[in-house]
């Protein structure tokens, strides 16, 4: 099938098509799926060297359950999410036993116009008020308002009801909007 002709079909067929050989498919899915990945994990971890390793290690057990994949069972990115979910657990884990003093932040040289640098600290404000977020409530929350994925298909992958999804956003949201509230001007909001 031309590669062309790969865009229409679903991610379920493009996994069945790879674990039959077909590398076309396994390549359109790849290019579907790597973005959306990365973005999740580089917003988890805050680190996006570390989310491109997530991102590989999820498609790599990606395409060694694709031989047996059933259709029908689960949605391709409902399974992917959640295992690159597991992956960044992991790695935060593991990050806990280092004091977070003994990290150096990164320093980013690149010079910028005043409209970027406004959206560099915005962006960086969201972060750090994500990383104060427990830990299902910041998934739930990138899921959802970052990542664009539905509550049903979070609740399956974090396996917890669409109403908890729901509990977990509106709390998450809450608590972003409180840790925010007092940097509106800071942020280049104001009082408009």
């Amino acid at each position: 099938m031309p590669f062309d002709a790969l865009n229409e079909v679903s991610d379920e067929a493009l996994l069945v098509a790879f674990g039959n050989g077909d590398r076309e498919a396994a390549r359109a899915l790849t290019l579907r799926l790597t973005p959306k990945v990365v973005g999740f994990s580089a917003r988890m971890l805050h680190d996006v060297s570390e989310a491109e390793d997530v991102a590989q290690e999820a498609m790599l057990r990606l395409w060694r359950v694709a031989p047996k994949w059933r259709q029908g069972e689960a949605k391709v990115t409902t399974w992917l999410y959640r295992v690159v979910m597991n992956l960044c657990t992991d790695r935060l884990r593991r990050k806990r036993a280092v004091a977070l003093d003994a990290i150096e932040e990164p320093v980013d040289e690149t010079p910028g116009v005043e409209a970027k640098m406004t959206t560099d600290v915005r962006v960086q404000a969201l972060h750090d008020a994500l990383q104060d977020l427990p830990e299902r409530q910041r998934q739930a929350v990138i899921l959802r308002h970052i990542e664009g994925v539905s509550n049903p298909e979070i609740a399956a992958v974090m396996d917890i009801s669409t109403e908890a999804v729901e509990s977990l956003t509106a709390r998450g949201k809450r608590a972003l909007s409180a840790a925010l509230a007092g940097r509106r001007e800071e942020l280049g909001f104001g009082d408009d």
